[in-house]
């Protein structure tokens, strides 16, 4: 069991005025469990928020600080800092308590939010963009944790599908928070806007969460497992970024970062086999609900954190809307995936099943990407918002049932590090998606100047013009094109030349999207075979019991 002094706010005569020993979060009142909850709720969203907040500003961003060829970096910085952080703060959490562990990770935050309104160049954005991810792996790693910490997996579906409603409403509605307050205020915004609702959060947890913590804490934090860890997640990324822009797929960089990341990964198994207290303990995938959800999980994620990215990308580049407008058009599959998460819990807290929710769930979102697939250069964006709420519904469906089945298969002093585990793998499966499928839209792109911009005479637009064009990002920044088109009409026929050129780009960008839908429908299908062969067991009625319990402790 679990241990904390806390001060009971209820005035009831019932209740005693001096400090009363609980043995968890369920046995506080009611307005502190609320209190608890949503403070972690606010710092969950602004985590989840930054994650995509910039897809749309980034023309902003560009057209302001430079380095087109490092945009990727302000994604996977961000990705790759709480990744890392994710499973060594869940476990420090177990061993430390939940309180503490997400104040640092959002004062962390913070200041990383900070340092990013005001960066001065790319490199700079992309360093401090590094260090507010690593607060917000703190927060995202603690958030569902503090949640199930209050209520028995038979309860908890409800609860844990409005933390993933929340959750996936912040990604979602990243790109649109975005896009309208660059349009409307500056991409500095972006970041500034979180420290008074983040400082409002942390008064929140600093005041109304009380600590809870294991009554032997251990002091042993494995350090050579967290390096390894590190050292295999890094250079995998930077693979995966570089591979196809910067260098070959078969090039010797490529291939000699991700056998480096081979080669730590086995490392930071070996060490963890080895270790008092692993980051990741190896019995958790003896497991195989925690197995198959995990795999799941990734594979989704994948789909998830790469839709979120490419789809505000064909609407800006190719059926020509503002970013403001790109945004808007995410409205109604936020809607669908909060709808869908909230339903999902429900269900599951009142039949207690959720298998068929997993599967139905991984299914519905392969339907909407295969509808992505039809997207084409003539598509409009009621096209794609009706594939996006589709797809929405089915990952909606997904968010709750994942973490409530995992959670289920293990005792409840493990809650914090089985959560980070699951989420650690849902944050590398964004990363990576972000990072491959942009790789494979680079590579889809390469024919920009053999296609369109070749079939133009030279003498029919300015050579500064021709210039500019190379670079697709042109396409989703209104005043750049504004600027192009002012020189183009300069020349005799240059206004004509510009439109069958951007026309040109644009079908060239659509089948680049293509080519990206379809691989993404190919790994949502895999998901979907992987979902099959989902384990079911019977959710507990309490948080104490635990049928696993033994079956860990004999394997750890």
């Amino acid at each position: 069991g679990y241990r904390v002094m806390a001060y009971l706010y209820d005035k009831s005569p019932d209740v005693q005025e001096a400090p009363v020993e609980v043995t968890s979060l369920a046995q506080l009142p009611r307005i502190r469990v609320l209190v608890s909850v949503l403070g972690t709720l606010l710092v969950m969203m602004l985590a989840a928020l930054d994650q995509t907040i910039v897809a749309t500003a980034l023309p902003g961003v560009v057209s302001d600080l430079g380095g087109f060829d490092q945009f990727a970096w302000v994604f996977t910085v961000y990705m790759l800092a709480s990744t890392t952080t994710i499973p060594v703060t869940g476990k420090l959490s177990d061993m430390y308590g939940r309180k503490w562990v997400m104040v640092g990770g959002v004062v962390v935050f913070l200041g990383g939010s900070a340092l990013c309104g005001s960066a001065q160049d790319m490199v700079q954005l992309i360093l401090f963009r590094g260090i507010q991810g690593l607060g917000a792996g703190s927060i995202i790693a603690n958030s569902y944790t503090v949640v199930s910490d209050v209520f028995p997996p038979a309860q908890r579906g409800k609860w844990t599908g409005v933390v993933g409603a929340v959750f996936a409403l912040a990604i979602v509605a990243g790109p649109l928070a975005g896009g309208y307050v660059t349009d409307h205020l500056s991409w500095r915004w972006i970041f500034l806007m979180n420290l008074p609702i983040g400082l409002v959060a942390l008064m929140v947890i600093l005041v109304g969460m009380p600590n809870v913590r294991a009554p032997e804490t251990r002091s042993s934090i494995n350090y050579i497992g967290i390096a390894a860890l590190i050292a295999s997640v890094v250079p995998l990324l930077l693979a995966l970024t570089w591979a196809g822009d910067e260098f070959p797929w078969v090039s010797p960089q490529i291939i000699g970062l991700l056998m480096l990341s081979g080669f730590m990964a086995v490392l930071f198994i070996l060490v963890e086999r080895q270790a008092r207290e692993p980051i990741i303990p190896r019995f958790l995938f003896a497991n195989p609900i925690f197995t198959v959800g995990v795999i799941a999980t990734f594979l989704t994620s994948i789909i998830m954190f790469g839709g979120i990215v490419f789809v505000p990308l064909f609407v800006q580049g190719v059926i020509g809307s503002s970013a403001t407008n790109a945004g808007i058009t995410l409205m109604p599959a936020i809607l669908s995936v909060v709808l869908s998460a909230i339903v999902a819990g429900q269900i599951i807290s009142r039949t207690g099943h959720y298998r068929i929710l997993a599967i139905s769930g991984v299914s519905v979102m392969a339907l909407g990407v295969y509808l992505f697939t039809r997207l084409d250069a003539d598509s409009s964006s009621t096209d794609a918002i009706g594939y996006m709420v589709v797809g929405g519904m089915g990952l909606g469906a997904t968010l709750p049932t994942f973490i409530i089945s995992v959670q289920n298969a293990f005792p409840h002093h493990m809650l914090g590090v089985v959560t980070a585990s699951l989420q650690f793998f849902r944050n590398i499966g964004g990363a990576v998606g972000t990072a491959v499928l942009g790789s494979f839209m680079t590579i889809r792109l390469g024919d920009w100047l053999s296609g369109p911009l070749a079939s133009v005479p030279k003498e029919s637009l300015p050579p500064e013009v021709i210039e500019r064009l190379r670079d697709p990002q042109v396409l989703m920044n209104p005043g750049a094109m504004s600027q192009i088109r002012h020189l183009a009409e300069q020349e005799e026929g240059g206004g004509v030349a510009l439109n069958v050129v951007i026309e040109g780009l644009r079908a060239t960008l659509a089948a680049a999207m293509h080519d990206v839908f379809l691989l993404g429908l190919g790994i949502t299908v895999l998901a979907v075979v992987v979902t099959l062969f989902f384990r079911e067991i019977p959710l507990r009625e309490t948080i104490a019991e635990g049928p696993m319990e033994m079956d860990a402790s004999s394997l750890g």
